[in-house]
């Protein structure tokens, strides 16, 4: 073999080993299917948490709220000031089950049972705080009903009026009372305020 030959297949030689190298690498550079999976699963959306609370988590003490179909509308005692009626106006449990009470009522003044408002409903007074009120079968719980002359009130279309309507605390249903009095037929003046419910028949005195 000449010294020419013995080059070229050297030269052979080194371009096999290069290429064999390389083909290594490349195979060497491929991710493991194990690294891949890990990288997918750290991005999967975190399973829902469980509620801080749920309805089934409330209290028991609260109880069963009254609703308008338990109770029975009365008034109470009344006593007047200057410019102002002081009315209370008692709800009764006539169901058979004890029930709850919380909040303030809802009151304004309407045309008849079922009939239409007249006037702005009543405002929220904040002179006592709210409580929980149980009411047993029979008994009562009341609020006060503060009844602002009409007259007083500038710009009032005054209008006479027979009956109350009343909502109790968390209720859409209504009870309703006879009461006469004169009401601004306008929303832009409330002439009534009402407390939150409380146990008893109450007192207009306070």
């Amino acid at each position: 073999m000449t010294l020419r030959n013995q080059s070229a297949l050297r030269l052979a030689a080194i371009a096999a080993l290069a290429v064999t190298g390389s083909l290594l690498a490349a195979c060497g550079s491929t991710t493991a299917p194990g690294a891949s999976a890990a990288s997918s699963a750290a991005v999967q959306p975190s399973s829902p948490t469980t509620p801080a609370s749920s309805p089934a988590s409330v209290s028991p003490s609260a109880g069963t709220g009254c609703l308008a179909s338990d109770l029975q509308a009365q008034l109470g005692t009344s006593q007047g000031t200057a410019g102002t009626i002081y009315q209370v106006i008692v709800l009764v449990n006539t169901s058979s089950s004890t029930c709850t009470l919380y909040g303030y009522p809802g009151v304004s003044f309407v045309t008849g049972v079922g009939g239409a408002q007249i006037g702005a409903p009543a405002s929220k007074s904040a002179t006592q705080a709210s409580s929980l009120v149980s009411l047993a079968p029979g008994a009562k719980a009341n609020a006060l009903l503060a009844v602002h002359d009409a007259g007083a009130f500038p710009n009032c279309k005054v209008t006479g009026t027979s009956w109350l309507r009343i909502y109790p605390p968390g209720d859409y249903g209504s009870v309703y009372v006879q009461y006469k009095t004169q009401a601004c037929a306008n929303m832009a003046n409330p002439t009534m305020s009402v407390t939150t419910v409380a146990a008893g028949a109450g007192s207009a005195s306070g």
